[in-house]
């Protein structure tokens, strides 16, 4: 059966859609030009810049819930952003409930690392070029989820690679750092390259990159090509979301600073290739093949996930192969196909909570414990970090799924629906 998606133009609140990018883009700026002379209050306006978006975010999702179910979506084209010979790409946004929640995910749990990064980074030289970046980070993931076509996703794809990188070897004068920043973003260049190969076949096959264009004609496309498509976009996924084979640069992004670790970990980049395949699921709903392979992905990479997880002394390490995990229990969400794409992404939201909750509270002992990370040099902290204790306890009776806390709700239905 032939499936049509169609967008409502954007009116009303919704046609400020833009305003979601171009704030935290504009703060990043104003934090870069200035230099020096923003030093003093340049964090608070990168925290302010995180906070407003998600107020405004807010207010077009509960705009959008005011709508009918078949109404809620808004499509905002700026621009021409692309008009070479057949190829036409517009510089679109799309606000719909997939990308409106990514939004409030993205900013929400942002805004509260960006406001723990003031602490965390005080006694930094470089803080306020760090709020740059992270507000660069935000922007373009932000970018990436509102984007109405592949090739705006890729825009914003690509500006999180850049903003992970620079974030990532913000310490750049440390030997580890400076090797982790450049594995992530050699190991992200391998996945982003099957991404672009697949946005190149979408336009040789259906000659768009429109989402609601490529939807209504996958059904065109012959059974190989939906399954090398698919694949290929699965690739661009894996590397963003530090999936198997590309799943090892994840653990060393913990060179950078904690707040970068929960921001990546928790509300951003990991999400992204989850994102792409459940904004993708018309194309991955058509081929059983596809599906499976994207179950197998994850249900290998949860796996690789936990057992190399307990084998690390490192608490931050310990916690980004926990993140591979968790990522790897929402690919097989969203490879299940059906419901289990809703479940992957009540996971997804989950997770960006008790997972920077317990990044953040990582942050908080190693900062008591004046940076040691080994876990086996730790004991007795309740006595003396009593609210870090309160607060790690919660994300990880949530990570490990107890009722009721969020994780139960989030990864039980989606083992039960695997089954």
């Amino acid at each position: 059966m032939e499936q049509t998606v169609e967008y409502a133009h954007a009116t009303g609140l919704l046609s400020g859609i833009w305003l979601l990018v171009a704030i935290p883009l504009a703060s990043a700026t104003v934090l870069l030009l200035l230099g020096k002379k923003a030093d003093k209050w340049g964090h608070w306006l990168g925290v302010a810049a995180v906070a407003a978006t998600f107020v405004l975010g807010l207010s077009m999702f509960l705009s959008l819930r005011g709508l009918d179910a078949e109404a809620r979506s808004a499509e905002l084209s700026l621009w021409d952003f692309i008009a070479v010979g057949g190829l036409h790409v517009d510089f679109g946004l799309l606000f719909d409930p997939l990308s409106g929640l990514f939004v409030l995910l993205i900013t929400g749990v942002g805004s509260l690392i960006h406001l723990y990064a003031v602490g965390y980074m005080e006694h930094d030289e470089g803080r306020r070029r760090f709020f740059a970046y992270f507000n660069l980070f935000v922007a373009a993931m932000l970018l990436l989820v509102l984007g109405n076509n592949y090739v705006m996703l890729y825009f914003g794809w690509e500006g999180v690679g850049l903003a992970s990188y620079l974030l990532i070897s913000f310490w750049y004068t440390r030997p580890s750092a400076a090797t982790a920043g450049k594995k992530a973003f050699l190991m992200n260049r391998v996945g982003d390259a099957g991404l672009a190969v697949g946005i190149f076949l979408m336009f040789e096959q259906l000659g768009t990159t429109q989402y609601n264009e490529v939807f209504n004609g996958v059904s065109a496309l012959s059974g190989g090509t939906i399954l090398v498509l698919g694949i290929l976009l699965l690739l661009g996924a894996a590397g963003k979301s530090g999936q198997f084979p590309l799943q090892a640069w994840l653990p060393d992004a913990m060179e950078g600073p904690t707040p970068v670790s929960a921001l990546i970990h928790a509300a951003t980049m990991v999400t992204a290739g989850v994102y792409l395949i459940a904004r993708s699921n018309p194309i991955f709903s058509a081929n059983a093949t596809l599906q499976t392979v994207v179950v197998s992905v994850g249900a290998l990479t949860l796996l690789i996930g936990c057992v190399i997880g307990a084998a690390k002394d490192d608490i931050k390490r310990v916690l980004a192969w926990s993140t591979v995990s968790q990522i790897g229990y929402m690919f097989l969400g969203v490879g299940l196909g059906g419901g289990a794409y809703a479940l992957a992404i009540i996971h997804l939201l989950a997770h960006g909570f008790f997972k920077a909750n317990m990044f953040l509270g990582a942050g908080s002992v190693m900062h008591g414990m004046h940076d040691q990370v080994d876990i086996r040099r730790f004991g007795g902290l309740r006595k003396h970090m009593p609210y870090t204790w309160i607060t790690f306890m919660m994300g990880w009776l949530a990570i490990i799924g107890i009722p009721p806390l969020s994780g139960y709700f989030s990864k039980e239905p989606i083992i039960a629906a695997a089954f």
